[in-house]
């Protein structure tokens, strides 16, 4: 576990603010568990790997915070309202929503779409897209008492096309519907104080991308695909970007779609 942040935290800034984050148990998620922790934020931390979580949750208690942690397989509708319930009943309020939950769809056969299967399209979009839904569907109502914030995980595949390297069409697809959705609630929801946002990220060092960590092809193109660093980013760039989202000092963004991706979507 990585414990290094891109940018120093600044203390108190998420100070008992109440933060759900789904999909702590590793990378980017786990990453922006610790930098809400640094920050002051109490943590509500949402994994299926049950296991998986324990580390964060003990890192994130190290530095003084509150932490639950609760284990849901958040693409069911009963896990998700169980899961916001006890977040609720523990803290008795929510300030912020990080989803991050998400999966790569190629051990299914996700690809372009003349060759994507139907079980990789339906599992892609159950897990990255459906999840979030839920996830929002029962936090919205709890964040609007708070005038809460939201920060949802894109990728630099929803905003731009991906070529033979990067051509999953239904993880494109999931990712792209998250910018849309998110934009939506943020416009819906802003005359009432909630802030919806987005991070998209590039290619960043965590488990979803071992196949490019691992494929010298891609590590030749990462001058061209992110020149501003030729290299790939760290979990705690991308946590650095969610921390501002969820803090007052974004009090004044909502419907933002923030590229974090080393410049590939400016090329």
């Amino acid at each position: 576990m990585r414990m290094t942040d891109s940018v120093a935290p600044q203390p108190g800034r998420l100070q008992n603010k109440v933060s759900l984050i789904t999909g702590a148990a590793s990378g980017i998620a786990q990453a922006t568990a610790l930098r809400f922790a640094r920050e002051g934020a109490a943590l509500m931390l949402i994994d299926v790997d049950e296991k998986g979580l324990e580390p964060t949750a003990q890192a994130a208690r190290a530095m003084g915070v509150r932490v639950a942690a609760f284990a849901a397989d958040i693409s069911q509708t009963g896990a998700v309202q169980n899961m916001v319930q006890v977040a609720v009943h523990t803290y008795g309020r929510l300030d912020v929503v990080f989803n991050a939950v998400g999966v790569s769809g190629r051990r299914w056969g996700d690809g372009p779409v003349a060759e994507c299967t139907e079980e990789a399209w339906d599992r892609v979009l159950s897990v990255n897209l459906t999840s979030m839904f839920l996830v929002c569907k029962y936090t919205v109502p709890h964040l609007l008492q708070t005038r809460g914030a939201i920060v949802n995980l894109s990728s630099v595949l929803g905003i731009v096309g991906g070529d033979e390297d990067f051509a999953t069409h239904a993880y494109a697809a999931s990712k792209g519907a998250i910018i849309s959705l998110s934009r939506a609630m943020a416009s819906y929801y802003a005359p009432r104080g909630l802030r919806v946002n987005v991070v998209a990220p590039g290619l960043i060092t965590t488990a979803m991308s071992r196949r490019a960590q691992a494929d010298p092809h891609i590590q030749d193109r990462l001058g061209q695909l992110q020149p501003l660093t030729g290299a790939m980013g760290d979990p705690a760039d991308i946590a650095s970007a969610v921390a501002y989202l969820a803090s007052d000092d974004a009090r004044f963004v909502t419907g933002a779609v923030l590229a974090v991706d080393g410049s590939w979507t400016v090329r």
